[in-house]
């Protein structure tokens, strides 16, 4: 694969990691890396072995975020070709989400729009020290689209959730443990030594019911906010696009 590494691990039975894997440019994520992610997702829907996968960034990102500058070799052939090109991201988080495995996102460094729907889209969320996050969608003239709004709702409460999106203001590791968002932050040397033991301490529970946990607990999630709220998603991105000032299309 080009944008992600996907391995098992041998000395620890049942785990996985997804690594995206465009350290040169943060990670961003282009249609290639949609693409890979997607075959990754879909070959653990049929692999009951691997119990837990840790998702994280090459290099010194979890991720920048939707690559805006990459544009398909091809033009659409129809406004509905259109409007599945632009449904790839909902498509991406919705295949990790519903992954049967318990998922762990370990943020190192930079977590931008896109990056911040992929973890969300995870179980358990972990962060370096030094990691921060932004959701900049609204200042670059676009809306949040990819299914994110239920998600952060539910992560982050109404309020906070509006004033992040709304404002675009960075925050912080800290910030992102006080309200919730992640789980455990620490030193950037600790994290991934930190993710692999909790995915150890995972590992040694009773797989059944550790499965059903994570059924009844998205379930439970899903009845608060559900996702089928933003059915018009698609519709919206597409809007956007054609609104999008000038100045943000760089």
């Amino acid at each position: 694969m080009e944008t992600v590494r996907f391995e098992r691990d041998p000395a620890r039975p049942g785990l996985a990691t997804i690594t995206l894997n465009r350290p040169d440019k943060l990670n961003g994520i282009n249609v290639k890396m949609h693409e890979e992610l997607q075959q990754v997702c879909r070959e653990l829907q049929d692999d009951y072995t691997t119990r837990v996968v840790i998702l994280t960034g090459a290099g010194r990102a979890f991720s920048a975020g939707a690559d805006l500058r990459e544009r398909r070799p091809t033009q659409p052939a129809s406004d509905l070709d259109r409007r599945l090109r632009v449904g790839v991201g909902e498509r991406t988080s919705g295949l990790l989400e519903r992954l049967d495995q318990v998922t762990i996102a370990a943020v190192n460094g930079l977590c931008i729009g896109g990056a911040v729907v992929f973890a969300s889209c995870c179980d358990l969320r972990l962060a370096a020290a030094s990691a921060w996050f932004s959701i900049p969608e609204v200042d670059v003239g676009l809306p949040l689209t990819w299914n994110a709004l239920p998600r952060l709702m539910r992560e982050l409460g109404p309020a906070r959730t509006k004033e992040l999106v709304m404002t675009c203001d960075r925050f912080d590791a800290e910030d992102a443990l006080r309200w919730g968002f992640v789980n455990r932050v620490y030193p950037d040397a600790e994290l991934m030594p930190a993710a692999l033991a909790l995915a150890e301490k995972l590992l040694a529970k009773d797989e059944m019911i550790l499965a059903m946990t994570k059924s009844a607990a998205n379930a439970l999630a899903q009845s608060m906010v559900p996702e089928q709220v933003t059915y018009a998603d698609r519709e919206q991105m597409l809007l956007g696009y054609k609104l999008r000032p000038p100045r943000a299309r760089s």
